[in-house]
């Protein structure tokens, strides 16, 4: 009987259908703009998962929100690696003067057991975002298609995980 990593004499690759165990990974992508009055919670609990402050908000669920979940990993492997930023950039003018949201752009690489975990963070970004529209992705790491989430009307798109 052959060695079953070999097929008529040549050698193939275990992919991960032949290991239920091996978890896929995920770039996940959240790249949107928040009004500039999004509550102060909102933003320190952003600040948070982003890995800009060391504390866990008192203002946040410990039960959905159990860690930082867009952190960047110094060892990613995704090319370029993780990336994290919040920033209050203008948005151009009005009659009253510069206008000012806050630019979230986060790229990480998550474990598929995670995916759930875009919920709590979706659920709280979604009253606050400036406008409706693509709001990020998220892709199995070597899926040429992104799963897009959109925002809309104080929520978020369905999403197929």
């Amino acid at each position: 009987m052959p060695d079953q990593t070999e097929t008529q004499g040549k050698a193939r690759c275990l992919g991960h259908e032949e290991f239920g165990a091996v978890s896929l990974h995920y770039e996940v992508v959240f790249a949107c703009l928040l009004r500039d009055d999004a509550p102060d919670a909102v933003l320190d609990a952003l600040r948070w998962h982003l890995g800009l402050s060391p504390e866990r908000p008192a203002g946040i669920d410990g039960e959905e929100h159990t860690y930082p979940l867009l952190s960047p990993d110094p060892d990613s492997r995704l090319p370029g690696g993780d990336f994290a930023s919040l920033r209050r950039q203008s948005w151009g003018f009005t009659a009253g003067g510069e206008r000012h949201v806050w630019g979230l752009y986060s790229r990480n690489l998550w474990l598929d057991d995670m995916l759930a975990d875009l919920v709590p963070i979706l659920d709280l970004l979604a009253p606050h975002v400036e406008e409706p529209g693509y709001g990020g992705h998220f892709r199995e790491e070597f899926d040429a298609q992104p799963t897009v989430f959109t925002f809309h009307a104080g929520t978020y798109g369905p999403l197929k995980l």
